[in-house]
């Protein structure tokens, strides 16, 4: 299988995503190493060698519009992951998580369709290879707070806030 790279600077930090032949995300983050991203991508998906490229075409111009302020540029962009029913389902409710309108982990568990199973929605999120395109940045604690992200909490923090000032204007 045929699978590129990209690094691209963004107000936070370096974004990197890995993506296959026919441009789907296989995994993404904000790490400049793609060694940090292909041990996240689902064994039957991970590549063995991964081609760097200044352009990703779709998911390149994604990213950039993101970070610019077209929040939903991000939603098209195909996204390829692969674990159990529940948590591929899961990853699949979470993109329609509106940005701006974050959900708690419990209301997560309930779009879902499985309102008991709030640490398997959380779960969801923790192994979420495609950060941003997956945007499990949406998801909160019970009480409000941030909880955790793979990429910091600051990197949440700032696209909880890019989302929410790009949508009220």
């Amino acid at each position: 299988m045929t699978t590129y790279s990209t690094t691209l600077d963004t107000p936070v930090g370096p974004f990197t995503a890995v993506v296959d032949a026919d441009g789907a995300v296989l995994a993404s983050g904000w790490t400049a190493d793609t060694a940090d991203l292909v041990p996240l991508i689902h064994t039957s998906l991970r590549p063995r060698t991964v081609e760097p490229r200044s352009e990703l075409g779709a998911v390149t111009a994604a990213v950039r519009a993101f970070h610019d302020g077209d929040v939903t540029a991000i939603d098209t962009v195909p996204v390829r992951q692969r674990s159990g029913e529940f948590i591929d389902h899961a990853w699949q409710v979470l993109r329609t998580v509106k940005p701006g309108e974050p959900v708690t982990y419990t209301e997560y568990a309930e779009l879902s369709g499985r309102p008991a199973a709030v640490r398997a929605a959380g779960m969801a999120c923790a192994r979420n290879a495609a950060a941003l395109f997956v945007p499990c940045h949406r998801v909160l604690r019970t009480d409000g707070t941030l909880g955790g992200f793979r990429w910091g909490l600051t990197v949440k923090e700032w696209l909880l806030g890019h989302e929410a000032l790009t949508i009220a204007a």
